[in-house]
């Protein structure tokens, strides 16, 4: 399975679309331009809806002096029909769901070093381009290749909503591939480097 959660992550999209003329497997791809998607008049991240936790923490800082009451009815709304996004994109029979995200200036893999459980920094002089991982048997692979890889494997007592972290907690494989935005040629290269690696 392979993912683009985020509408304004151009490069990502243009890699994946290019990617789906030779690959196998099915690609998702969010159908706005925007990072957020609209839920009942407000917004919220795609990507920090994967728990209530994580979702409530995203509804308040996305919609300040958003009501409670529309908080919480806007939680069950998602709750209700989140199964649906999770079953559809948790990839089949142990194979791996690929996500593709971009980055710019403000994010890096340096922001993921602190909360990970091992961390090989193989092009430090390329923060921006790196992948996560939540399988220690893909991380022990991918972390003998030429790219940044993290993994993340555990439940943080602070669950931000991702779903790295659902992947983590449901057991399920998961690789996100960062790339700063505008570096098609990186991304596409580690795409299909760790397809080659993983398949």
């Amino acid at each position: 399975r392979y993912l683009v959660i985020h509408g304004d992550e151009q490069t990502a999209r243009e890699v994946l679309l290019d990617h789906m003329g030779t690959a196998k497997g099915k690609a998702y791809l969010v159908e706005n331009s925007t990072r957020n998607v609209e839920v009942r008049g407000g917004k919220v991240d795609p990507n920090r809806l994967f728990s209530n936790e994580g979702l409530e923490r995203n509804l308040h800082l996305l919609n300040p002096g958003a009501a409670e009451t529309w908080i919480a009815s806007a939680v069950v709304e998602i709750q209700n029909s989140r199964h649906e996004l999770v079953n559809a994109v948790m990839p089949p029979n142990g194979s791996v769901l690929i996500v593709l995200h971009n980055n710019a200036s403000s994010y890096s893999v340096k922001s993921e070093v602190p909360i990970s459980d091992q961390v090989a920094l193989n092009d430090p002089d390329n923060p921006h381009d790196f992948g996560l991982c939540t399988s220690p048997s893909d991380f022990t692979l991918l972390s003998k290749g030429p790219y940044n890889m993290v993994l993340q494997n555990y439940r943080p007592s602070n669950d931000d909503g991702s779903l790295s972290r659902l992947a983590a907690r449901m057991g399920f494989r998961y690789l996100n591939l960062e790339a700063r935005i505008g570096n098609v040629n990186k991304q596409k290269d580690m795409l299909n480097w760790v397809e080659s690696v993983l398949s």
